[in-house]
């Protein structure tokens, strides 16, 4: 009787350890799902910011003040004026202290008319006018004066740099570039002044401007 006691007590001890074992390993089978799980959540962290990371601003395809290549132009006369000059279509016309003025967005073309009793000179623009539009322009600098020809002839280039007027509702204020035609036949001058900003291509588009320009 005692020796199956034993082997009874044998066979108790054995389930124990049995049951002890299992739950061991049932234990520790949970706690690879949590670890997954915790993996899981910082790797969808780590995928949101770099979804944030990577969406940079849209790039424009043209500087600020680029003039369309496909930009039309039409004749303009002023009232009894002697002569004719191109502007681009669809620009706002206003009238400022004599002179009519063509906008669209940052550029500007500037047609005034004055009474001369000489054509004007490089020295004379050079001595006269970009003094007078040093105490005009902000920041006025880096003038250039030169003699140049154009279909309707010779006329004085004057090239300078300057700021714009801060714009009435955002206060922005852009750095432009300046080309000043002076144009002149039998005591009348014109001055065509085209404007845009410093990191404009407008060199075509002024090209057309101030090449259209003719006497009548």
């Amino acid at each position: 009787m005692a020796r199956v006691r034993t082997v009874r007590s044998l066979g108790v001890v054995g389930l124990v350890l049995a049951a002890a074992v299992t739950a061991g390993c049932s234990g520790s089978s949970s706690g690879p799902p949590a670890a997954s799980h915790a993996s899981s959540g910082s790797g969808s962290g780590s995928a949101t910011t770099a979804g944030a990371g990577a969406a940079p601003a849209p790039t424009e395809s043209n500087p600020p003040g680029d003039i369309p290549d496909n930009q039309a132009y039409v004749a303009f006369r002023p009232s009894g004026g002697a002569f004719t000059v191109k502007v681009p279509e669809g620009w706002a016309r206003t009238g400022q202290g004599g002179a009519t003025v063509f906008t669209d967005k940052l550029n500007r073309v500037e047609i005034a008319t004055a009474s001369a009793s000489s054509a004007p000179t490089v020295t004379s623009v050079g001595s006269e006018v970009v003094p007078r539009l040093r105490g005009q322009v902000p920041k006025f600098d880096g003038p250039k004066v030169s003699q140049v020809n154009r279909h309707a002839g010779s006329a004085v280039l004057l090239k300078y740099q300057g700021d714009s007027a801060a714009d009435p509702v955002t206060g922005k204020v852009v750095r432009d570039a300046f080309e000043r035609y002076a144009f002149y036949r039998q005591g009348h001058e014109v001055d065509l002044t085209l404007s845009g900003p410093v990191n404009a291509d407008n060199v075509d588009p002024w090209r057309i401007v101030t090449d259209s320009f003719s006497w009548k």
